[in-house]
């Protein structure tokens, strides 16, 4: 069934033995008399291929003069019934239903057609034209040009000829000039010319685009997803990350969707059943391992949790079985984790803040708006709000210098009696200097009963050596006591050493050593299957709390192709409490620190309830650092802005200085 020379990677298979016969004879058995046998119906469909399924159909017609599809659409309801008669047609025609659907009656699905449209392959795309042609007499071009528009439109045109190239040999002039143009299009122009993306994306064939995107990255110092996100908008923009996703690993565009489709309250039942279908005979087996890698669940447990009856019965039939524990690869996962490691390796993405030092800065002419706005009667929020998150943090200094020479007041006292709340924490911190900060957020942590460990681990282990030694100083100077000293006799054990080996503000400070970092890799490798718990940690802790980040990296990547694992998976399955924690969310901050903050902000928001002081504290102490980074990576792990979460979120002028922090809508 899988082309020639190419591994079939589809979960389902011919039946061997087939008759075609039997089976429509077993089918008319399980659906006559009263009600019917969706057990029965369920194993035997699932188990057949396409192929099989469609000369049941035949032999069916033949036997007892009657429509297979129509007896199951009249015995079978809802979802099951959806996903059975799904699995019946072949897949050309099933994709023209889809579409039919899509663009029937008021308002068009369009997320179907970039699912659809943006994934198949040449081949399919005619087959699709085709059997939409044969189904419903009706030209698919011509109907979707009446129910779409714009330069959304144009592309789903583009794709709707089938003309992708699919030459593999690549000519390096033209990926540059690709990656040139690409850029000219959209970042180094006034507005944007959607006609070079649409005919670069729509016409070029996979590999030479990926080499694009790769020269991309080098010339921008941004993926192209994140420029596609700046230029485009609407359906364009998501039909053409759509179109990105799939050039770049069709499988893990499918493992994003089927992941969507299950997460939170409720379930998108067309787009769980679009997929299973679809991708049942071409690829399920890799969209499996991308979503264990990416989502350290295996895509069958999540069914098994979201779904019920029949219907998940069916579904868990059509995903081919349960994977190994989370965090396990197969060896084709761990290798396609090895790639992405290695183009992260050489790709050099500039960190960025959201806050810059205000051009006409004026120290004492910012000392006395903030004076007006804090005297007589009432207070000024929106002016405070304006200067403290319009300047950047030494410039806050200046103005605390200026306010006291033109004043004799304290500045910060002034704010503190005229603030309160939220408000008045977020203001206050952004006026401290980020050691002065880090080290009061760290005293927090540790003063009075219990710990808040968390902090601790924030702090400690994404800072580097340099913000160390100035949080060491800060503390010293503030609280007259040593930052190791209260990080020790807070804590206890393994976690006390980690924190006490980063407070020393030592990590090398090198490049990669790859004998090293293959000598580190079969460390951890060798002590993640030894019993000897305290070995486990003290070994991690020597490699993970000294080495450099460029040698760390190359250490996960190592570690990957020995053992088919992900380090951060082996650190959570082997250890636990606040050990594991302090170790992951240093392997995370290694891998990516930008994704590491996101993933935290998200957690502060979602669900009831807000952690002020996690959201305050991260957008605090990132805003000159990476918070433009951490937007990017907050909308590519959550398909949402930062921007508009903490505009759901929050409220009052605590909001509003939250949102000139993040520094715009993305």
């Amino acid at each position: 069934m899988a082309p020639k020379g190419k591994v079939y990677r589809g979960s389902v298979k011919d039946f061997p033995g087939f008759d075609a016969s039997q089976d429509a004879e077993a089918l008319y058995n399980a659906m006559k008399g009263f009600g019917s046998d969706k057990e029965a119906i369920l194993d035997l469909i699932t188990s057949r291929s396409n192929k099989q399924r469609v000369e049941i159909c035949q032999a069916y017609k033949s036997l007892y003069g009657k429509d297979l599809i129509a007896d199951l659409k009249y015995e079978l309801t809802g979802k099951f019934e959806r996903l059975i008669v799904s699995l019946m047609r072949p897949p050309a025609y099933s994709d023209a239903k889809e579409i039919k659907d899509a663009i029937a009656g008021i308002g068009t699905d369009e997320k179907c057609l970039i699912e659809i449209l943006a994934s198949r392959t040449n081949q399919e795309i005619h087959d699709l034209v085709a059997a939409y042609k044969d189904a419903y007499e009706r030209d698919l071009e011509a109907d979707i040009v009446g129910d779409t528009s714009g330069h959304f439109k144009k592309m789903l045109v583009v794709l709707l000829q089938g003309t992708r190239e699919e030459d593999d040999v690549v000519s390096e002039d033209l990926v540059e000039q690709d990656a040139k143009d690409l850029l000219e299009a959209g970042e180094l122009k006034w507005g944007t010319d959607e006609a070079q993306f649409i005919y670069i994306l729509g016409r070029r064939s996979k590999q030479h685009l990926r080499l694009v995107f790769d020269e991309y990255l080098k010339i921008s110092g941004k993926p192209i997803e994140r420029s596609i996100r700046g230029e485009l908008s609407g359906d364009f923009e998501k039909l053409m990350l759509a179109v990105v996703k799939c050039i770049r690993s069709t499988a893990e565009y499918f493992a994003e969707r089927l992941h969507k489709a299950m997460k939170g309250l409720g379930t998108r039942d067309n787009t769980l059943i679009r997929i299973m279908v679809s991708r049942s005979e071409i690829d399920m087996l890799d969209i499996r391992e991308v979503f264990r890698t990416k989502y350290e669940k295996s895509l069958y447990n999540m069914i098994k949790e979201d779904t019920s009856g029949e219907y998940k019965k069916a579904l868990l039939k059509l995903c081919g079985g349960d994977d190994d524990a989370a965090g396990e690869f197969f060896p084709e996962a761990a290798q396609v984790a090895y790639r992405m490691w290695e183009l992260s390796a050489v790709a050099k993405v500039e960190l960025r803040g959201t806050v810059h030092p205000e051009g006409n800065f004026n120290d004492d002419g910012d000392a006395q708006v903030l004076r007006k706005a804090m005297k007589g009667l009432g207070t000024d929020e929106g002016a405070i709000i304006d200067i403290v998150t319009q300047r950047s943090n030494a410039q806050r200094q200046q103005i605390i210098k200026a306010y006291k020479a033109h004043y004799g007041r304290d500045l910060m006292a002034d704010l503190k009696s005229e603030l309160s709340g939220s408000l008045a924490k977020l203001i206050l911190g952004l006026m401290l200097t980020p050691a002065q900060y880090d080290a009061k957020q760290l005293r927090k942590a540790v003063e009075g009963a219990g710990t808040d460990e968390s902090v601790l681990i924030e702090i400690m282990t994404t800072r580097n050596n340099q913000e160390i030694k100035a949080i060491n100083e800060a503390y010293q100077q503030a609280y007259h006591k040593r930052l190791e000293d209260d990080l020790s006799s807070d804590t206890s054990g393994h976690f006390k050493r980690i924190l006490v080996s980063l407070a020393l503000g030592n990590r090398d400070e090198g490049p990669e050593n790859l004998t090293q970092a293959q000598e580190d890799a079969k460390k951890l490798a060798d002590v993640s299957s030894n019993d000897s718990s305290d070995s486990l940690e003290t070994r991690f802790l020597s490699i993970l709390c000294t080495r450099s980040y460029p040698h760390l990296r190359r250490v996960f990547q190592e570690f990957i192709k020995m053992t088919n694992h992900d380090v951060a998976h082996a650190i959570k399955k082997r250890m636990s409490g606040d050990v594991r924690d302090a170790f992951v969310a240093i392997v995370r901050s290694v891998k990516n620190k930008p994704a590491f903050f996101a993933d935290k902000l998200y957690k502060s928001m979602k669900g009831a309830g807000t952690d002020e002081r996690t959201l305050t504290r991260i957008m605090i102490s990132r805003s000159e650092i990476d918070l433009l980074n951490i937007r990017g990576e907050f909308i590519d792990l959550f398909d949402k802005s930062l921007h508009r979460m903490i505009e759901k979120d929050t409220s009052g002028d605590y909001c509003k200085a939250l949102l000139a922090l993040c520094g715009g809508e993305d």
